[in-house]
């Protein structure tokens, strides 16, 4: 289990507002219970209002949770078909998310008491969107960090070249994803397709993009080219 999702899992633990012991959680989680301290110690210092101490118990001073919201059942189907997408067409990180959300959904978004019966149904053929998913960790990381990424690509007409670029941002076109970056090859804005992506590495090197400013120069470009096609299509 990632760290982050066995934070999620002992915020949900503790949620109960009861007093529980790190011993208990270890043992729920499959982990040693000087690990669940260090996990302790890090909600805390991130702002999570949790008390308690090692060897007496922990419990969660207060909910953490969104404003409460009324939404029309169509509105909840939309919610749910969302998280089914990215269930079925994303990485183990996003997919480990959605089905967490998913069942806080269920919790909580219910009609007459009940959740309806009939969710869960995707739109789309996911196959192609899969390939390459092993890749969209590093690249959220690197878009996150701002740190370079090297990557091995092979172009849709089989031309294979090595790139290092600056991942700006990805984008999913309902049955693609797309790394939109700088290539450093090129000295120039690129668009990746994620699923042609062969090899990815973090560099451990960071490039200058302050205040976001060079996914904003593409974005302005993009909608300069737009502007200036007669029948504003791509």
């Amino acid at each position: 289990m990632r760290r982050s999702d066995r934070l999620s899992e002992i915020i949900e633990i503790v949620q109960d507002g009861r007093l529980h012991l790190a011993r208990d959680i270890a043992e729920q989680l499959e982990v040693s219970v000087r690990t669940i301290y260090r996990d302790f110690d890090t909600l805390v210092a991130s702002g999570i209002p949790i008390d308690g101490e090692r060897g007496v118990g922990y419990l969660l001073r207060e909910p953490v949770f969104l404003p409460p919201m009324n939404l029309s059942l169509t509105e909840l189907e939309a919610l749910h078909l969302g998280m089914e997408i990215v269930v079925a067409a994303a990485d183990s990180e996003l997919q480990a998310a959605a089905k967490s959300l998913n069942r806080k959904i269920d919790k909580v978004a219910t009609v007459n008491g009940k959740v309806p019966k009939d969710w869960g149904f995707g739109v789309f053929s996911f196959a192609q969107a899969k390939v390459g998913f092993e890749h969209m960790p590093r690249i959220r990381t690197a878009i996150r960090a701002k740190e370079k990424l090297e990557i091995a690509y092979v172009s849709l007409d089989g031309h294979a070249s090595d790139r290092v670029v600056w991942p700006l941002q990805n984008a999913y076109w309902g049955n693609v994803w797309t790394m939109t970056c700088w290539c450093e090859k090129r000295s120039d804005f690129r668009s990746f397709r994620i699923d042609c992506i062969t090899k990815s590495r973090l560099t451990g090197i960071n490039f200058d993009d302050e205040d976001s400013a060079l996914l904003t120069r593409y974005l302005d470009r993009v909608n300069t080219e737009l502007a200036q096609k007669p029948d504003g299509k791509t």
